[in-house]
């Protein structure tokens, strides 16, 4: 594949709406909303504004896992935000998250509401709050910390650049997609030598640390993002294929998976989650069937 390296850009850039592929309907250079829009609000504690991407993804696990563990007082409603369409741009939403991104959440449990964005700030606020999932030994915590922060800041390049151009760009490109394959091989051999000693990120107890990563690279090597994993290769970094299996099977994390999920199998998907039962009785098989 030939590299058109007919491009220069200009001396300054203008927002060219139409160059944007996929998502240039919801793809813009400035902030705030584009339209007033209330966000609902059910009758839990917890209000949890999301979609079933793998930061998305993050919060529910955590949710179903807190409340697999008895804390009642972690039941939460879950309003499904359909970013295609723009919702993350109404005003309740920015209101809750200016960077208008999901997952946003509000706590109706504290005084006056808090608002927690940012995925990672979710899990750890959530830990902190109901303290589970993240070590009590201070050198344990740390190293989960460190697994937490790796990858809000490493994924940025599996998603927004390999899954961009590999799945998403108009154009296969071949410098781009070589640049962020290298990258995402690069992260899944981090993780695979560390999880080569340790059966969790932090060690022998599974954390937030795991929840995170796992959205991402856990999905990535079970073949759920982008259709990528023979391209890859992902067979080959086997502890983080075990790693990945071994939390998949988690009750919590199937029933976290479908929280907020609008594509694949409509067993598998619970656009809204307000009671435990709507697992059962309110998947889209069901819905619409």
């Amino acid at each position: 594949m030939s590299q058109d390296n007919s491009y220069t850009p200009p001396k300054v850039w203008t927002w060219e709406q139409a160059s944007g592929g996929q998502f240039a309907s919801i793809n813009r250079p400035i902030a705030g909303a584009t339209h007033e829009k209330t966000l609902p609000v059910g009758e839990h504690p917890f209000q949890l504004y999301s979609l079933a991407t793998p930061n998305g993804v993050k919060a529910t696990v955590l949710f179903e896992e807190l409340l697999e563990l008895g804390h009642k007082e972690a039941e939460y409603d879950a309003w499904l935000i359909r970013i295609g369409d723009g919702d993350q741009f109404g005003s309740g939403f920015v209101e809750v998250n200016p960077n208008s991104k999901i997952p946003a959440l509000m706590d109706h449990s504290t005084e006056t509401p808090t608002r927690v964005f940012e995925s990672g700030s979710i899990l750890l606020y959530l830990a902190e709050k109901f303290g589970e999932f993240l070590p009590t030994d201070f050198q344990a915590r740390t190293e989960a910390m460190n697994w937490l922060f790796w990858q809000m800041g490493s994924a940025p390049f599996v998603g927004g650049g390999f899954g961009h151009f590999y799945a998403y760009a108009p154009d296969k490109l071949e410098y781009p997609i070589n640049r962020y394959a290298m990258e995402t091989k690069r992260q899944l051999d981090v993780l695979d030598r560390h999880l080569a000693d340790n059966r969790y990120l932090a060690g022998d107890e599974y954390s937030i640390a795991d929840m995170a990563n796992w959205t991402w690279y856990g999905q990535l090597v079970l073949g759920r993002l982008y259709d990528a994993g023979e391209f890859l290769q992902v067979h080959t970094y086997e502890n983080v294929v075990r790693w990945a299996q071994d939390i998949d099977a988690r009750p919590a994390v199937q029933r976290g998976r479908m929280v907020n999920r609008t594509f694949g199998e409509p067993e598998m998907q619970l656009h809204e989650r307000h009671d435990a039962s709507d697992f059962t009785h309110k998947t889209q098989d069901k819905v619409v069937g």
